[in-house]
């Protein structure tokens, strides 16, 4: 590994061995992207974390909230203030399930059904943007490793 002690910031601070971690290019790339999202997101004011939670319960109507939390990734206390949110901006209607009173039922609700399509088109065009440096074969290669390194954990 590249110690990378000659490599500077665009400040010109001295990075040393950063710029060779793979940790720290991600964690550079993770808030390049965290910024231009909630930049394209706008009014809408969504995390990259409630896009996701809606997007799968629109995909899963009924889903349980562990069950979300198993699919995404995250953990109880996360999920559970996450939907806290969406619920507080009518986003997400939490029910009984039928089969486990102690369970909550996780849908959209009317406003989030119709919301979901306008974040979905912004998400499609902060991808294009964030993506507009590589070729399509190179994106899906980039998230294939990611997800690599994911399962690794």
């Amino acid at each position: 590994m590249d110690n990378g002690s000659d490599k500077r910031s665009e400040n010109g601070v001295a990075l040393g061995m950063l710029t060779g971690l793979l940790g720290y290019s991600l964690r550079r790339a993770q808030v390049a992207v965290f910024q231009h999202f909630s930049e394209a997101m706008g009014a809408a004011d969504i995390t990259p974390g409630q896009f996701g939670v809606l997007h799968v319960i629109n995909a899963n109507p009924g889903l349980s909230q562990t069950q979300l939390g198993n699919a995404l990734g995250i953990d109880r206390s996360t999920v559970v203030a996450v939907l806290d949110r969406l619920e507080s901006r009518r986003l997400v209607v939490r029910h009984s399930a039928p089969n486990d009173r102690r369970s909550h039922a996780l849908r959209l609700s009317a406003e989030g059904a119709a919301l979901l399509p306008k974040l979905e088109e912004l998400v499609r065009s902060h991808e294009r943007h964030i993506g507009r440096s590589l070729r399509a074969e190179d994106q899906r290669t980039l998230i294939a490793w990611l997800d690599r390194i994911a399962r690794a954990g």
